[in-house]
Order: structure tokens, then sequence, then C-alpha cells
């Protein structure tokens, strides 16, 4: 309950769910010491279909294998909790709480979109619990998307791309949203695609 509190007053601090830009969370980043920065071993997942069941797959052959991950995906299914996969175990509603009432303390009110405020958050735990490979699913497209703040990867992967979200886009092509989803990977010479139509 006392999440949900939090969830509803970070709903508020901005009149749009999307407002595509980089500036305010970087803005709170910048606020939160950068903690992005210490994620240098990420893989980025972008497209339309399939890419939470790529992040959990992936999550799965990593944690098999023996090394240690850190996942952010969005939305969750069925829990809040699910977006913050941390060590082997997605965070406990005590460690939710503390991180969500942390970062919104140094916000500080500002303007900024809840999905901005949420991959905020996770970079901020993600940098204090250190794991072999960080995964992050990224949001409505990639070029202005939240989780477009690295500087380093050690891979981008590209999973089917569809006709999806047609309103925040200009002219609302398969090319437009392919240029939104691809065209600003953070290494270009590490790309993995997926089968896509033509």
């Amino acid at each position: 309950m006392k999440i949900q509190k939090i969830l509803k007053r970070l709903l508020q601090l901005h009149p749009k769910s999307v407002d595509l830009s980089l500036d305010r969370i970087k803005r709170l980043l910048k606020n939160l010491n950068n903690p992005e920065r210490k994620l240098i071993n990420a893989v980025q997942v972008v497209g339309t279909n399939g890419k939470h069941s790529f992040c959990s797959t992936l999550r799965e052959i990593f944690e098999t294998a023996g090394y240690k991950v850190n996942m952010n995906i969005s939305p969750s299914l069925r829990k809040f909790n699910e977006r913050y996969y941390i060590l082997g175990k997605y965070i406990s509603d005590n460690k939710l709480h503390d991180l969500l009432l942390e970062v919104e303390k140094i916000n500080r009110g500002q303007n900024i979109t809840f999905h901005e405020f949420i991959c905020a958050c996770f970079f901020l735990e993600a940098s204090r619990n250190k794991s072999d490979i960080n995964i992050l699913e990224s949001g409505l497209f990639f070029r202005l998307d939240a989780s477009n703040v690295l500087k380093k990867n050690i891979a981008s992967v590209i999973t089917p791309i569809g006709m999806d979200h047609k309103d925040f886009l200009k002219r609302g092509t398969i090319s437009e949203i392919v240029y939104e989803k691809c065209s600003h990977l953070v290494d270009k010479s590490k790309i993995i695609i997926s089968k896509q139509q033509e």
C-alpha cells in the first residue's frame, strides 16, 4: 500500500505519460551522481515484439552459466517489483519502497515522466549491486527513451520491429519506427538482430 501511494505521486510529476526527451532523466541522474556510468557491462534490447521474453531468456542463460545478473524491464507483468531484478531476485517491497523514496527526495518534485523516474531508480540500484551483466529493455522507442543514457555497452539487441505507437510519430511509417528504435544504438559494432519482416 505504501508503494502504491508513492507510485501515485510519481505519476503526477509530469502531465504526460510519454514525453520523448533525455533532458529530464539526465538531470535526475546527475543529481544521483550518474549511477548509469557504472553499468558498462550492459545488453540493451530494443524492438517491438518479444523484448521481455528475450530479456528473460537471456537472464536465464547467463545465470545458468554462473553469472550475476541485474535486469530492468518495462512494463511489469504481474507486480511492479518485476521491473527490478537484482542479483538473482526481484527487489523486495521494503527495498523498493526505500529506493523510490530516496530518488523522490533527490528529484524534489521536479518535472519528470514516470518511466524516466523508474529507469533512474534502476540505474541507482544496479550501480550499488555489482553484477556481471545488466540487461535493459527499452521503453517506447529508444532514441529518446530513458534507457538510452549509457555511453558504453556489451551489445545491442534488436527484436522484431513492427508498427507500434504511431501516435507519437510525425508520419507513423515503418521507416520512422526503425529510425527511432535503431539509429542511436550505443555501440554500433556489436548489434544482434533477430529475423525481421521486409
